[in-house]
């Protein structure tokens, strides 16, 4: 069994972290690279990068604050926000992502996710989803819809049949964002995570609602996730990294001991 991991979300706006609740009220809270650097050396497994109005406003992610960032971690760094093509993906690598993710323009245009697979490789390539729970339909029989544009734009479409046309289309791994428990500290969402885990043969990361430990444990657990990925309970310094690591070393779940 390959060992579960903690990853934290660095949201970035004009510069600055950021943090929502459920994608909304939106304020600056530090500095990304010296949040970056404090996580890494407290033992972090893996860090997620993402410009969250880099689609919104149309305009390519910050490059200079993405090689800020990757010049004080030196574990895996996954970067996102307005990547629109093969282009752009290899920019980032060249400023120090290892992965790249891509949401609302592979939304657009599905074959995003091919081409920047083929160009970088399938293992460097995250669908990234953000996900609102809705009435099933015919259109959404899982009750799970795809939003885009940092959540401002629902799209109609199932959020299951999306996450499995992603891996067909060469996505590595896949990350849910839950729309609903973004910032709320109440848990992740389980159901959903569980739901897609289940259906795909690629990692799958939970993002949205972590709050305490044991919803970390609940998440890789019941879940089924392969990575919890946390943001306000370590930006606000409820928690460190090496402390949730550690309760999850203790409760059994195989994980990365850094220490």
């Amino acid at each position: 069994m390959l060992s579960k991991r903690v990853i934290a979300c660095l949201d970035v706006r004009d510069g600055h972290l950021a943090k929502s609740v459920k994608f909304v009220n939106t304020k600056n809270i530090g500095d990304p690279v010296e949040k970056a650097h404090e996580y890494y050396v407290d033992g972090l497994d893996e860090l997620v990068f993402y410009d969250i109005t880099a689609s919104s406003d149309k305009r390519n992610i910050m490059l200079d604050v993405v090689e800020a960032v990757a010049s004080q971690v030196f574990i895996p760094l996954s970067v996102g926000g307005g990547i629109r093509s093969v282009s752009d993906a290899t920019d980032l690598r060249l400023a120090g992502a290892e992965k790249i993710n891509v949401n609302s323009a592979a939304v657009k245009r599905p074959e995003l996710i091919a081409e920047c697979a083929e160009a970088i490789g399938n293992q460097n390539v995250v669908l990234s989803m953000d996900i609102r729970s809705v009435d099933p339909s015919a259109e959404i029989p899982s009750g799970y819809e795809i939003v885009i544009n940092g959540g401002r734009t629902p799209m109609q479409l199932d959020a299951l049949a999306w996450a499995l046309r992603g891996e067909a289309l060469g996505a590595g791994e896949l990350v849910i964002n839950s729309i609903d428990a973004d910032g709320t500290k109440q848990g992740y969402e389980l159901k959903l995570t569980a739901l897609l885990a289940e259906a795909v043969r690629i990692p799958v990361i939970a993002s949205g609602g972590a709050g305490e430990p044991n919803h970390l444990y609940d998440v890789l657990t019941e879940g089924k996730a392969d990575a919890a990925l946390v943001a306000s309970m370590v930006h606000y310094g409820d928690y460190r990294v090496s402390e949730l690591k550690q309760y999850l070393h203790d409760r059994g779940v195989k994980i990365r001991m850094n220490w």
